[in-house]
Formats: C-alpha cells, structure tokens, sequence
C-alpha cells in the first residue's frame, strides 16, 4: 500500500479542522456566526499559516528530507531538538525562534503518504492543531505546500495573545525563511545528505 494511516488518530480528521456542519477552527460556529462556547479571547490564540517552498530538489529527495523530522535540527537552526518516542509515529520538538521562549510541541504522525506527497501529523503541547505538508513536482525541482492550523496552549502566549499576534505571526515568518533556506542547503549538499 503506498499510503500509511499512522498511530492512534488514523482515520479521524486532523484536530482543528472543521467538518460541514461542525464549529470551525477559526471560531465561528457552523452558523459562521461566533457561537463558539469558548469565547472570543480564544480567536486570538488561534494560528492558520500557509507557507510555499520552492526547491531545486526532486520531489522523492524533499519529501524524503520532510519525512525524517528526527533530522530538522541538522537544516532548520530553530528546531533545537527531536525526540522521537518508542512508538515511531511520533515525537517531541523544542522549537525557538526570534522571540525568548523555546516551544514545546508533540506530533503524532496521521498519514504518510509518499505517492501523493503528503506527511501530515496531530500537534500537542504549547500548540495544538495539525499540520501537512504536501510535496509536489515543479518546472526545476518540487513545491512544498506547509499547512498548519493551531491554537496556542501555553500560558504567557496565551495572555499576550492580542497584542503579542502580529509578533508571534512574523516569529513564524522568520522561522519557515531560515526553515526553508536551510532545506534548499541540505538538500544542494547532495543524495547522501537526505
């Protein structure tokens, strides 16, 4: 089978993510109309990015690259560590970027899926949601479509969320620039780098 359903959420839509008829991520309630019980603070703790790379790599190399978070540290200098658990479907991140705090996140992978260019994982810890990436062939090398939809747990984010936003949101700018840069080099260093 070319697709992998992985771990204890195979089959069940990514955390986050609305279902028709169901309270979407954003909020708002089938009704688009703020009946989330949770409260308006919480539209703010919330984060939907969306984030293309374009790289001068075969799609196989990049998704093979992607699909081995274990070595993101190697390439991407803002994810310091990751720890895979004992299970190999998932594993724990400490993320720091500009800003002085370092993120905790665990992913739980959902669905690897190397024919369709997909890798997508459940997050929790300081950030809960989901995230994909989606791997497609281009003109000169591949496309890396990164998805991410999460909602901020951590306590001090959480508090500064509506005035910390616009600072959190270029933090992950920033972050997915130096990620993005630092894929292109490890990936032009060559076959025995991925």
């Amino acid at each position: 089978m070319d697709r992998t359903r992985c771990g204890a959420g195979a089959g069940k839509a990514a955390p986050g993510r609305a279902r028709p008829g169901t309270s979407g991520s954003d909020g708002r309630g089938a009704d688009g109309r703020g009946s989330d019980a949770r409260g308006s603070h919480d539209r703010w703790t919330r984060y939907r990015f969306r984030e293309v790379w374009d790289l001068d790599a075969a799609p196989a190399r990049v998704y093979a690259a992607l699909e081995r978070p274990e070595s993101y540290p190697l390439w991407w200098p803002q994810i310091h560590a990751v720890v895979p658990t004992g299970d190999g479907h998932s594993g724990t991140a400490l993320i720091r970027s500009a800003l002085p705090y370092t993120l905790r996140v665990t992913a739980d992978a959902l669905l690897r899926d190397p024919v369709r260019g997909i890798l997508e994982v459940a997050l929790r810890g300081d950030l809960e949601g989901w995230a994909r990436w989606t791997v497609r062939p281009r003109p000169g090398g591949a496309r890396a479509l990164y998805e991410q939809e999460v909602e901020v747990r951590r306590p001090l984010m959480r508090w500064l969320a509506l005035p910390g936003r616009p600072v959190f949101r270029l933090n992950h700018t920033l972050m997915m620039r130096a990620g993005r840069r630092g894929l292109a080099a490890h990936l032009a260093a060559g076959p025995e780098a991925v």
